[in-house]
């Protein structure tokens, strides 16, 4: 077992898992994903955080903060701020570790305005449509 330090980031409205859109982002809770996750982490030996925000300057702190910490992966879904957001880009832009992006949907085949990606122009991997299990499938790469 090797010792990894990952960041998950759940943008905003994520926190509704299980209750918003389930025919879209089914029935899941945060907190389910959550919970697996670092179920997960556990039997691997991972030190993982997950942190879900509404609020963009909070999650480009925590990108910041992992730029020191020794996190060496970042697993983002960065929800309605990955069409949005330059700022989020820009601070991913200047940590150095990987980062895979996750959506729950195939933002492909969603309203056009989903198709764009700001985050993917930095992402090393992107993983969308696969529901929950694209986290898990994220965790994957680091073994």
């Amino acid at each position: 077992m090797s010792s990894h330090k990952v960041l998950i980031l759940h943008g905003p409205n994520l926190n509704l898992l299980g209750e918003r859109q389930p025919e879209i982002y089914g029935y899941e809770t945060l907190d389910d994903i959550n919970n697996r996750l670092y179920e997960k982490a556990a039997i691997n030996g991972w030190d993982i955080t997950c942190l879900q925000s509404n609020h963009e300057g909070e999650l480009i702190d925590a990108i910041h903060a992992a730029r020191r910490d020794g996190t060496e992966l970042i697993v983002i879904n960065p929800a309605a701020y990955t069409h949005t957001s330059v700022a989020i880009l820009d601070a991913l832009n200047a940590y150095e570790g990987r980062v895979i992006e996750v959506h729950l949907s195939n933002i492909h085949k969603r309203e056009s305005f989903r198709h764009h990606s700001y985050v993917s122009l930095r992402a090393d991997a992107v993983i969308a449509g696969l529901g929950s299990k694209g986290y898990s499938l994220a965790l994957d790469t680091l073994d």
